[in-house]
């Protein structure tokens, strides 16, 4: 299993509206969230929990979890969701249920060297969000 601890500033980022369009986030927070420039995913490890904080401009988010064991997340965006985070060599994949609008939407995260790769995708959208670590 790939040490995926660190923290890691966000480079680049290309078709995160659409995403956001598809999991359903308002039109102003899609513009909220789309022109910061600023992100930092943080993830920790205490044990058998991990810990994830995304801090931006406008709003931070802390997630706990553990492997295998889904739990009920409260996105940035406001979305209930039934989340479970796996971990496959470097790879971290999320898959979440959204419990009102019934769909699933899908994060893999890959850890290659100093970077992270986050691939989003919900329906037909495919986002791609790419971090260097610090």
């Amino acid at each position: 299993m790939a040490d995926i601890t660190g923290t890691y500033k966000l480079t680049s980022s290309e078709h995160f509206d659409d995403y956001l369009k598809a999991v359903g986030v308002n039109f102003i927070l899609r513009k909220l969230a789309t022109t910061v420039e600023s992100a930092t995913v943080e993830i920790t490890k205490n044990g058998e929990e991990y810990t994830i904080k995304t801090t931006t401009a406008v709003k931070s988010a802390e997630i706990k979890f553990k492997l295998g064991e889904p739990f009920t997340e409260h996105t940035m965006d406001g979305r209930d969701v039934e989340t479970t985070f796996t971990l496959e060599g470097n790879l971290l994949k999320q898959v979440q249920h959204d419990i009102k609008g019934g769909f699933d939407s899908f994060s893999d995260r890959e850890f290659n060297g100093d970077e992270l790769i986050t691939t989003m995708r919900c329906k037909d959208a495919v986002a791609v969000r790419k971090y260097k670590k610090e």
